[in-house]
């Protein structure tokens, strides 16, 4: 009987020591942590898989957006070189620079110019040194028209008071007159007869200008400065012209050389004169560069094509279920026959379909380069006209369609699942914060209680101690 009795008495023991952990060389504060991440981790695998799911369709819908607005962006900068429309050329350089104007131009056009727009250039009397001072008062700018003797002034610009303070020199008066901003400028030339003042304004012959001049009675000489066309007619080096020329025969002028859309499709910037003789300013054919633009533009859609249709995979894309992806299916279904030129007269080409883009049965596109030599052959102007950066044609086109699939306030673009997906990855990061703070919360309290269950684990310890002990004592005396 001694026997079964200390097997009993070991077995309890064991049971006592197993049960208070004593033996088992448990960290409460691991296994605090462990039931926290039990207790949250399928509800916050839940929302990052979801989070990562949206990351990659916001990453998806990101790459089609940027793939149609960076293809607007290459055609908008393609077309502003200008190679895809009719360019100027003249064939007298010498006579002005030519370059494209707003609309496009056609055909043969003569230019003769008769005279160049210039400005007023005026001299004041020599002086004997730059630093010479030249008195004191006020200089007034009065504009208008000078011819002849005489001076027209206009009524519409205000003449424009110029101080003059004591001891102002020739130098000091042409940094009064420059700071005025008037469009008058002055410099100090220094010459065979001394130091001159130079004035000049601007292109036009309703620039020209006088010099006015109140002296100040303690300190005169201002005066000698003052110019009017009646005075010393030798002081005027150059009067202010307007520029004269004739286009297409038709006389003209401009206050200036340079002349925006002087013609359609043609700017000018005159550089000399040929009177008698005018030059003739044709167009280049753009035929081979609208070739090679749609040959880029078709590869460019294709590729989009191909991305677009890996993301709506019904089984593996990203946006399979996307409105935005749908839209521009839609968008891209019916391009080749929008109406890029609604304007245009009957017989003019108007649709990418007319430049040869088609699309096939699969929706990926391709360039029928038969109808596009066609459309070039019948009508290279107006062709030509479908590449500008105006309201309408093909570059306006792609732009309204990045902008459209950018939207982010229209929830069936791209640009609106953007915002929605990226809207529902902020809830997600919120709830995913809010369950790791209560996580946090739960693993807390669980320490403090095992803290508590290991004080109460110690003071077990020290009764289990004795009960092995008295346990032991008595089997000594059995035995």
């Amino acid at each position: 009987m001694p026997t079964t009795s200390a097997t009993s008495s070991t077995s309890a023991t064991a049971n006592l020591v197993s049960t208070l952990g004593a033996g088992s060389g448990i960290n409460m504060s691991q296994l605090a942590e462990q039931l926290a991440n039990a207790q949250y981790a399928a509800r916050l695998d839940q929302i990052t898989t979801k989070s990562d799911r949206i990351s990659t369709q916001i990453s998806s819908a990101s790459t089609l957006k940027n793939m149609i607005s960076s293809l607007a962006s290459s055609l908008g900068d393609r077309v502003r070189t200008g190679d895809l429309a009719a360019t100027p050329q003249i064939a007298n350089s010498a006579i002005a620079q030519v370059s494209k104007g707003a609309a496009t131009g056609r055909g043969t056009t003569t230019l003769e110019v008769t005279s160049l727009a210039k400005a007023q250039t005026l001299v004041t009397p020599p002086f004997a040194a730059e630093t010479t001072p030249v008195g004191a008062g006020t200089l007034t700018l009065r504009f208008g028209t000078v011819s002849g003797g005489s001076f027209t002034a206009d009524s519409a610009r205000a003449g424009v008071g110029i101080t003059i303070p004591t001891g102002a020199t020739l130098a000091g008066v042409a940094s009064a007159i420059n700071a005025q901003g008037t469009g008058v400028t002055a410099y100090v030339a220094t010459g065979t007869s001394g130091a001159q003042l130079v004035l000049k304004g601007q292109d036009g012959a309703a620039n020209g200008f006088v010099l006015e001049a109140a002296e100040s009675p303690t300190e005169p000489g201002l005066a000698a400065l003052a110019w009017n066309p009646s005075g010393d007619a030798t002081r005027l080096k150059a009067p202010a012209t307007d520029a004269a020329f004739l286009l297409d025969g038709v006389a003209r002028t401009s206050k200036s050389n340079t002349i925006a859309d002087a013609a359609p499709g043609l700017s000018l910037k005159l550089t000399g004169t040929n009177p008698g003789a005018p030059t003739a300013i044709s167009y280049s054919d753009p035929g081979g560069a609208i070739t090679t633009a749609m040959q880029d533009l078709t590869a460019a859609l294709n590729e989009m094509v191909s991305e677009l249709n890996r993301n709506t995979d019904p089984t593996t894309g990203a946006l399979s279920n996307d409105p935005g992806a749908r839209a521009l299916r839609r968008q891209l279904t019916t391009l080749a026959s929008a109406q890029v030129m609604p304007a245009n007269a009957t017989g003019a080409p108007t649709t990418l379909a007319d430049l040869g883009l088609k699309t096939n049965r699969d929706g990926t596109f391709a360039l029928d380069t038969t109808r596009l030599d066609a459309t070039l052959k019948r009508d290279p102007i107006g062709t030509s006209a479908m590449f500008t950066t105006g309201l309408y044609g093909v570059y306006a086109t792609f732009d309204k369609l990045a902008r459209t699939v950018s939207s982010s306030t229209d929830a069936s673009t791209l640009g609106g699942s953007i915002a929605r997906l990226t809207k529902l990855q902020t809830t997600l990061g919120t709830q995913r914060s809010t369950m790791e703070t209560k996580q946090e919360d739960l693993r807390q309290r669980l320490v403090s209680r095992f803290a508590k269950l290991d004080t109460n684990i110690s003071g077990s310890r020290s009764t289990l101690s004795f009960l092995q002990g008295q346990i032991a004592a008595w089997n000594g005396t059995n035995n």
